[in-house]
């Protein structure tokens, strides 16, 4: 079972990688810069071949991708002959507005990957519309009124599309008062409700039960409509996740590098592989196609949203750099960007560093 796992989080991970670099390089076409390598894995070659001036390759560590443009701080130049360009096709000959184009183009695949795999896993298992799904006796929502099967739509202003994106409010919004917006039968209601505080699991409960991963068949046209939705609640749980490590809420505990992402693939292969014992082969590898997908939808959000931050090192960091150029009128000094790109490099590699010897700590401790 682990080997299918390191076998999937490879492919996942490289999927995305990949995905990110052809939105910079689709980019870079369209704008007339001259991309010198588009390869897929990492390290030396297994095989190449030249066509319009790029090189594409595949390499021996099948891990993630690069594309290399001329002229761009993250381009290495390739030194054969055929593949060569000039001035007029590197990337800080280019306009502002074409760079940034091309800098945020990455991100933006990641977002539309993910919407492409959530429509994918809504049209296979449905839709997690935020029906309630069970009422505790004698709890807060029971005496606000709701009802099993009362769709919940807005909770204190904020739009309710997935009963998971319920859970989320929850969880970050503990023992405060909830003015909730339903549906039942058709008619809008309104109710209060004030989570009440539960010795036995020592939290605030709204006084509904339900699983989060429950899904409703759903039209074709809502196949669309709750796969936006879905993609929205990956890049928003991230965001807010962000924001909870700022406030304190979460710790660097809290984050996996490619050995814990390993972990919760392994987790998920098996809890799938148990839950669907007894079924036959089709309905079995659906299932697992299915999640795997979910998941990678996910980190493909995650992706998007992290390089958006201005990080030097990163594509918000770049992105940053072009905006204030845009702004000005003018470039920031190139041995400005080079210092703090090489600084904010150097940083990034700690982390991941430390991420790594998180997840190996957590596997012996």
């Amino acid at each position: 079972m682990i080997i299918f796992s390191i076998l999937a989080i490879i492919l996942i991970i490289t999927l995305v990688i990949v995905v990110h670099e052809f939105g910079h390089f689709i980019l870079a076409k369209k704008n007339g810069i001259a991309v010198i390598e588009f390869s897929v894995g990492m390290g030396p070659r297994i095989f190449s071949f030249v066509r319009n001036g790029t090189r594409y390759s595949l390499k021996w560590i099948p891990f993630g991708g690069s594309c290399q443009m001329l002229g761009n701080d993250e381009g290495i130049p390739d030194a054969d002959a055929d593949i060569k360009a000039d001035a007029e096709h590197a990337f800080y000959n280019k306009s502002v507005w074409a760079r940034i184009s091309v800098a945020a183009a990455g991100p933006i695949f990641n977002f539309v990957l993910a919407f492409v795999l959530a429509v994918i896993v809504v049209s296979s298992v449905g839709a997690n519309i935020p029906y309630i799904q069970g009422i505790i006796d004698g709890g807060a929502a029971q005496q606000a009124g709701l009802q099993v099967g009362d769709k919940v739509t807005e909770v204190n202003g904020e739009t309710i599309h997935l009963y998971k994106e319920l859970m989320l409010y929850l969880q970050m919004h503990p023992g405060e008062t909830l003015n909730v917006e339903y549906v039942r039968d058709g008619e809008t209601h309104q109710t209060t409700i004030t989570p009440a505080w539960d010795e036995e699991s020592q939290r605030y409960l709204m006084g509904i039960q339900g699983v989060t991963g429950l899904c409703y068949d759903v039209s074709v046209g809502e196949v669309f409509q709750y796969g936006f939705y879905e993609m929205e609640y990956s890049i928003v749980s991230t965001i807010k996740s962000l924001g909870m490590l700022f406030q304190g809420k979460l710790t660097m505990d809290d984050f996996s590098g490619p050995v814990g992402m390993t972990n919760m693939v392994n987790d998920l292969v098996e809890d799938v592989s148990e839950s669907t014992q007894g079924e036959d082969f089709g309905t079995r590898a659906l299932m697992m196609f299915v999640n795997l997908a979910n998941f990678t939808l996910l980190l493909s959000a995650n992706l998007g949203v992290l390089n958006l931050l201005p990080i030097p090192g990163l594509d918000g960091g770049q992105l940053l750099f072009l905006i204030i150029e845009a702004i000005k009128g003018k470039p920031v000094s190139s041995q400005k960007v080079g210092l703090i790109t090489m600084i904010g490099f150097i940083c990034l590699m700690v982390f991941m560093v430390f991420v790594l010897f998180n997840d190996v700590k957590k596997i012996f401790i």
